[in-house]
């Protein structure tokens, strides 16, 4: 039975923002976001409601795939800064009560990695890389690790914290000839001088590293958990270490699922890579927190992830249960035709999601983990060009307010639009969601960037009506506005921490309404408390919140046009009001009207 470990306790209160670092504030005027940029807008992150930070790929990269395609999981890559700069960054962050998640891609690195360079070889003996000069000795940090021994001795040793070379020769997945297929797997053959061709995980220039296969069936092929595969979890290990060291708080882990290659259905193999992985670097790390990027919460959970996302997908007109909320439709920049639950048009159930959500959200609460919402991310198409501001205010109103850590990506808080551009290192139909920052209309690029326009990494929206921070905070009734109103009521209510209980109240097949009942659990602590900003007021209704404190909480909406009523359940207060609230809503007796496009949160 594999060792479990507790979820750091910081989760409960997290309340998350994306950083697409290229894309969010460039602090030496190159035209390119950087780490400088990021620390220098924490005060803006935590007075708009959000007290941890998941930052993209800033490692060393010929950015072929935006950072995702390592050279250097050791060195932020020179465009972002230095790595003193991220460890100012963590400390900065640390003293407002923030944490920071770094983005770990182990599944693959780099063409131009040195493991690679060294691994594509034509002679055994010469594919070793020297131990490095610097960084942390595993001996110094954590004393000796035990590693099952192979046929031939020690499994390969790790790339640092090392007296001697590293053996790389296996740490990627080579077939034993030049002209040798993959086996079903993507490769790449003529490339190097080594008589093999190697395995791919995406791009061309990511070859796969060597997590073993399920069964292997050519000799090319290492078993899962085999002394290959342990090197390779050893030098992955000591990536973490590396940065947790050095102030990191955790990491989202890049397509965590891919690693062991032909895996049994439920992943079997790549769940005991992972358990082996958190069995080295949890007990030196506790407070670490690991999010996978996997959407299978009962398979990750396994694996031994704290956290896992609910993403956006959608394979041959099939939407999944995230789908189906914001952009249910085959053409996404458009809102006729779409079917999403937050399109006020569409006539769309909320039950749909449900048959989807909650077995899931079962799994993570049984494991003691957390199945997380997204408003989008770097991968996924932005909704503000399709759905109105009204669609938004509800559709944020809910994914704020449900089980687990919310997920807020940069610029979601202004309405960013989704802006078709040409692709730009690899990003292809995902460029337009990682445009830069919208901050003010009266600075150069809109407060992005002093380097001239044709300089900067992606261009700004032009647009005339493009939203910007300063505008949307001072316009009292902006979705700027209702987020933070949102994210404030969060922090303040136990009963809407991480782990606080979900109850579906209504959700009826046949009409709009979703209302569901939160419930605060023992021990609860308060979050921190809302920073006011610089730039306005509030919104809203937050004149019962301190009476309202520790209470269970109902969380209902209408997206729709018509107008619904929910059914008041017996685990509210007789005396609940709305405490915030969007649309006017009222309640007669045990019966709560919601209005055509609104939300309540009563309590």
């Amino acid at each position: 039975q594999p060792q479990t470990y507790p979820k750091p306790a910081w989760l409960e209160n997290a309340q998350f923002y994306e950083v697409y670092p290229q894309s969010f504030a460039d602090s030496n005027g190159d035209g390119i976001g950087d780490i400088p940029g990021i620390t220098g807008k924490l005060d803006y992150i935590a007075a708009l409601g959000c007290n941890a930070l998941w930052i993209n790929p800033c490692f060393d990269s010929p950015f072929k795939d935006a950072g995702y395609d390592v050279r250097d999981y050791t060195q932020v890559a020179p465009r972002y800064g230095t790595n003193d700069d991220l460890i100012v960054l963590f400390e900065a962050a640390h003293q407002r009560d923030m944490h920071v998640l770094l983005d770990l891609v182990p599944g693959h690195t780099s063409e131009e990695h040195h493991w690679f360079q060294a691994s594509s070889r034509p002679n055994p003996a010469e594919r070793t890389t020297p131990p490095p000069s610097d960084g942390p000795s595993r001996k110094e940090n954590t004393g000796d690790l035990t590693i099952a021994p192979s046929e031939e001795g020690a499994v390969g040793e790790a790339d640092w914290g090392r007296d001697q070379p590293t053996n790389v020769s296996n740490r990627y997945i080579w077939t034993d000839s030049w002209i040798a297929g993959g086996d079903g797997l993507p490769f790449i053959g003529g490339e190097t001088e080594r008589d093999g061709t190697y395995i791919l995980n995406f791009f061309k220039c990511q070859p796969a590293l060597n997590y073993g296969f399920a069964h292997p069936k050519h000799p090319w092929q290492k078993p899962a958990l085999g002394p290959e595969a342990l090197d390779t979890c050893e030098a992955m290990i000591d990536v973490m270490r590396f940065w947790l060291s050095r102030g990191a708080d955790g990491f989202r882990v890049d397509m965590a699922d891919s690693l062991v290659k032909h895996d049994d259905d439920g992943k079997p193999f790549t769940i005991r890579t992972w358990q082996y992985i958190f069995s080295q670097i949890r007990p030196e790390f506790p407070e670490a927190a690991f999010v996978a990027e996997w959407g299978r919460p009962y398979e990750s959970m396994q694996a031994g992830f704290d956290m896992d996302f609910y993403l956006d997908w959608r394979w041959d007109g099939h939407p999944n249960g995230y789908n189906m909320l914001l952009r249910n439709t085959d053409t996404p920049l458009d809102h006729e035709g779409d079917v999403s639950y937050f399109n006020a048009d569409s006539g769309t159930s909320i039950a749909p999601f449900l048959e989807q959500y909650l077995p899931q959200l079962h799994d993570c609460e049984q494991a003691g983990g957390t199945f997380n919402l997204i408003t989008c991310n770097h991968d996924t198409l932005r909704v503000a060009q399709r759905l109105t501001e009204r669609e938004l205010k509800v559709a944020y109103g809910m994914l704020l307010t449900m089980p687990g850590c919310p997920f807020l990506y940069y610029g979601d808080e202004i309405g960013m639009r989704y802006r078709s551009l040409p692709t730009k290192e690899g990003g292809y139909v995902r460029t337009g969601s990682r445009t830069p920052m919208q901050w003010d209309a009266d600075k150069p690029n809109l407060g992005f960037s002093s380097a001239p326009t044709e300089s900067l990494y992606l261009p700004v929206d032009s647009a005339a009506d493009a939203p910007t921070v300063a505008s949307e905070a001072a316009r009292e009734d902006s979705l700027f506005n209702w987020v933070r109103e949102v994210l404030a009521l969060r922090a303040e209510q136990p009963a809407l921490a991480s782990a606080g209980g979900f109850d579906v109240v209504a959700a009826p097949s046949d009409g709009r309404a979703f209302a569901y009942l939160r419930t605060p659990t023992d021990g609860h602590a308060f979050a921190h408390p809302r920073t006011p900003m610089d730039s306005g007021e509030d919104s809203g209704s937050t004149a019962d919140r301190g009476d309202a404190a520790g209470r269970p909480l109902l969380i209902a909406m209408n997206p729709g046009r018509g107008t619904e009523t929910v059914k008041l359940p017996d685990g509210l207060r007789s005396d609940a009001s709305p405490i915030l609230a969007l649309g006017s809503p009222t309640i007669s007796g045990r019966t709560l009207t919601l209005p055509a496009q609104s939300f309540a949160v009563l309590g």
